[in-house]
């Protein structure tokens, strides 16, 4: 994480106008356009860099970059992810027939509701972010309160569907006795849809102006209150699963408590407040076009692995396979938290250093990065063979459970070899513009590989549950060999003229829609010694109008038409 008030960077960036993913014109940029546009020539000692592997020196500083970025990042999310383990190790205390409801029900809330809420509330992000580069401060106001209200919306429809998540799961084959159990579970957690709809963009909100800390210390302190209130409501009070279901939600309302504390004692909403009117009924295209093709990456990602529970559910013995599963994928879920963080950080460095034009360097940082997610990939392939027949008595003591569990652990250890690479793989593609490219070899990978050999395994040739792992096995063995392939034929002088061009699009924007700050009024009535203010105007970046674009001719806003998921 970074300090509210972060120190510059050492290097002069230049800003993009929007994080989406630009559309195909990009790709067929005419180089010589561009340098006659004036566009700086990386240097030659870079261009021969292009081609040589990185010194030990060079290594070791590009490692401890992205190492700024991604250790905070991976701090908060163990934070975050004890939450989850906690509640897991409550419903193995309740019994087998718990843990095992308690598993399914949070596999179809990640699938119905909790992966469609993340996904959207992302939508913001490009705009908020771009918004405050630009010091628009009242669009980020506005956008927040847009994308709370379109959470709140979503969740409408979200709650029916979990009222009646009974009737759906016996449709689909599961056992009555264990969705009987994970209906109650599933009651007790429809205020969750509440508080994450406020949750989620007040994160992204404070995430986007750099400030980082605060979330960090709030998710602490609700953890260290989440196993008191655990055991109050499980142990003392005996209410079982609802129990359980009950701390789960308080712990979102309690972080989102604490952060709108300090937003309001802080004071950091001052500048961008906007007080509530129609004005947030209006302007919704720009965040919508955004947010939903992001809601579909998050969804798909996510489905995957929670498919895999549905599965368990068909599969004989259902009640320790589907236990066993819940526990492999908090598992899967603790050990992403490295790769993921290595993710965002190897993002950051790719695009500032594309952005500054330096290929060079961030053909450095992918190198870099990939080497680190190897490491990562060996580590959890060790820790998970090695503690195969000891991870499971974490959670419960029943002697199928643990079995499943021993068996399937060092299968989840080979799948890290290839999950690390690729999910750093997903990074700098992000980093460069290209997560249409993650996008295809994800979904190729998972669905058109993964998926079919897992039913194969699982059900044709009777390996069970382990045949359902092996299925994740080969699903991330095809991803990370075609996501390295396509890393390593990376043309990095296209690349860095693709960001050129993307930080150009600013130039023909028309007058602001929106107040400016009074600073900034100030320099227009003061600069082009005494122009007319509006001509001086004409010339300032202006996001909101560029948001309210229309999407059919503007790169930089793809449409669900030519989007595919990141």
């Amino acid at each position: 994480m970074c300090n509210p008030k972060p120190s510059p960077p050492n290097y002069k960036t230049k800003t993009n106008l929007m994080t989406a993913t630009p559309n195909k014109n990009l790709d067929n940029i005419n180089c010589s356009n561009l340098h006659n546009n004036n566009l700086l020539k990386p240097a030659d000692d870079q261009l021969a860099q292009l081609h040589t592997f990185p010194t030990l020196s060079e290594a070791v500083e590009e490692m401890k970059e992205i190492g700024k970025i991604s250790g905070p990042t991976a701090v908060t999310g163990l934070l975050l992810y004890s939450r989850a383990m906690i509640s897991m190790l409550f419903l193995g205390y309740l019994g087998e027939l718990e843990l095992a409801g308690g598993s399914l029900s949070i596999g179809f809330a990640n699938i119905t509701g909790y992966s469609v809420l993340s996904g959207l509330a992302m939508g913001m992000e490009p705009i908020c972010g771009q918004a405050y580069g630009a010091k628009q401060w009242k669009l980020l106001g506005i956008t927040l309160q847009r994308t709370v209200l379109l959470l709140l919306t979503s969740s409408v429809p979200i709650s029916f569907m979990w009222l009646n998540m009974k009737r759906i799961l016996l449709w689909c084959g599961q056992d009555e006795e264990i969705s009987t159990v994970a209906q109650t579970f599933i009651l007790f957690s429809i205020p969750d849809l509440i508080f994450l709809s406020l949750l989620h963009p007040l994160r992204i909100y404070l995430r986007t102006q750099s400030i980082t800390l605060p979330l960090t210390y709030c998710s602490a302190l609700s953890v260290l209150l989440h196993v008191p209130l655990n055991f109050l409501l499980v142990v003392h009070f005996k209410m079982g699963i609802s129990g359980v279901a009950i701390a789960m939600v308080w712990f979102n309302l309690n972080v989102f408590l604490f952060l709108a504390s300090f937003v309001y004692f802080s004071g950091v909403y001052k500048d961008s407040w906007v007080s509530p009117s129609v004005d947030c009924l209006h302007g919704w295209a720009p965040l919508l076009s955004l947010a939903i093709p992001t809601c579909v990456s998050v969804c798909l990602e996510w489905w995957w692995y929670e498919f895999m529970i549905m599965l368990c559910g068909l599969l004989g013995n259902p009640k320790a396979t589907i236990a066993s599963m819940g526990i492999l994928i908090q598992t899967t879920s603790l050990v992403y938290v490295f790769p993921s963080s290595l993710s965002l950080g190897v993002s950051t460095r790719v695009g500032n250093e594309l952005g500054a034009n330096r290929p060079a360097k961030a053909r450095i940082s992918m190198i870099v990065s990939l080497a680190c997610a190897a490491a990562l990939g060996v580590a959890a392939m060790v820790f998970t063979t090695l503690m195969r027949h000891k991870w499971g008595r974490f959670f419960t003591n029943d002697a199928d459970i643990l079995e499943l569990t021993a068996v399937a652990l060092p299968i989840v250890g080979l799948c890290e070899l290839g999950n690390c690479p690729q999910t750093t793989g997903c990074g700098v593609l992000r980093g460069s513009a290209r997560p249409t490219t993650g996008a295809n070899i994800n979904l190729g990978s998972f669905y058109l590989v993964g998926f079919p050999v897992a039913i194969l395994m699982g059900f044709v040739v009777k390996l069970g549950f382990a045949g359902l792992w092996i299925g994740l096995l080969a699903a991330q063995g095809s991803c990370a060999v075609m996501m390295i392939y396509v890393l390593c034929t990376t043309d990095w002088m296209v690349q860095v003229e693709r960001a050129m061009q993307l930080t150009k699009a600013s130039s023909n924007c028309n007058p602001p829609l929106l107040p400016i700050s009074a600073s900034s009024s100030e320099n227009l009535r003061s600069s082009e010694n005494g122009k007319d203010e509006t001509q001086s105007m004409k010339k300032m970046t202006n996001l909101e109008q560029i948001l309210c674009s229309n999407h059919e001719t503007d790169p930089l806003i793809p449409t669900a038409a030519h989007t595919t998921v990141p």
